[in-house]
């Protein structure tokens, strides 16, 4: 076995990733070291697109996809050569013909975290390969239950939790990509208006890869009582990575975003948080951190954080909000 390259670990190591460092079943790696991995991979995108990928608050610039996003293009360019090289010896096998499922990659991690950021980036890179795939990108947020319906089961504080999903509705989108279905239609989600948007839906037609992003992509389900084959979203996932940090480096981040929404989109008149432009800095305050530790650090405790482990591919990022550890599952 090839010697892991480590850095000096702080308590996310060792909160049951790196119990045993010669037990553990991922190699770390810091940042620098990281970039080494990108070898000849060119950078194909300009500062432009940089600027207009990234998410509000959030200060990924071209330096970091050069330093931390080249290196996972070139991996995961690695992981879907070798899907594609099992695809077609079992094909040679099965004497059969046919054309390659869709490579699916899963990206899970905290609310405020970047995990937009990562997928947008992620999408242009991989969709500028030499071979030119075909790459999509859903988010869940379209598969959330409509207001209404949580309102009425009042899990509008629940919200992001994951009985406020059409769990069966994200199964089958991802049931139908995997068949190779072309045509599959995903629902569409406002974050204006805070809902999804009735009737209206993006198509998704056999891509190559799809990005699939949520807040509890990896998380299991519960078993029924009765013995029945349940899916997990996860078991269609080729490949998945975490976005982690410290929890009061994300409240910081959850906080500001939130200040700065009350500055720019919260005083759109249609928005669903438009309410919250019109009172106090202090009371604005108050508010986001309610929001954080009443709903979202309640959730990253019992349904995102406990998935991390599950996750091929771990970006800890520092306070800066730049990715400071990778974690690679061991093969």
């Amino acid at each position: 076995m090839d010697k892991a390259v480590t850095t000096s670990p702080d308590e996310f190591w060792q909160t049951g990733l790196l119990a045993d460092e010669q037990l553990s079943p991922y190699r770390f790696f810091s940042a620098a070291k990281w970039a080494e991995f990108r070898a000849d991979t060119p950078l194909t995108l300009t500062f432009e697109e940089v600027e207009r990928l990234r998410s509000l608050n959030d200060p990924v610039s071209l330096e970091e996809v050069r330093r931390i996003y080249l290196s996972m293009s070139r991996l995961l360019s690695a992981h879907v050569e070798a899907s594609q090289k099992l695809f077609n010896q079992r094909r040679r096998f099965l004497n059969v013909v046919g054309s390659k499922t869709p490579f699916i990659i899963g990206i899970a991690g905290s609310v405020a975290v970047g995990k937009s950021t990562t997928a947008r980036i992620l999408k242009e890179l991989l969709a500028r390969w030499p071979s030119s795939p075909k790459v999509d990108l859903i988010t869940t947020d379209g598969f959330l239950l409509p207001n209404k319906t949580l309102e009425e089961n009042e899990l509008m504080e629940r919200k992001g939790f994951p009985e406020s999903y059409d769990v069966p509705e994200i199964l089958k989108f991802l049931s139908a990509i995997k068949a190779g279905m072309g045509q599959v239609n995903a629902p569409i989600y406002s974050h204006l208006t805070y809902d999804v948007l009735p009737g209206e839906s993006v198509t998704i037609d056999q891509p190559d890869i799809l990005i699939f992003e949520g807040l509890n992509v990896l998380q299991s389900r519960e078993l029924p009582a009765e013995a029945k084959a349940v899916p997990f979203v996860s078991d269609y996932f080729d490949f998945s990575i975490y976005i982690d940090a410290r929890e009061p480096d994300i409240e910081k981040w959850y906080v500001e975003r939130f200040m700065r929404l009350r500055e720019t989109a919260f005083r759109n008149e249609k928005s669903f948080f438009h309410r919250y432009s019109k009172i106090t800095e202090e009371e604005a305050l108050e508010r986001a951190r309610y929001l954080w530790s009443r709903i979202n650090l309640v959730n990253l405790h019992q349904n995102i954080l406990p998935t991390r482990p599950r996750a091929d591919l771990i970006l800890r990022k520092g306070e800066d909000h730049l990715v400071e550890h990778v974690a690679l599952r061991k093969l």
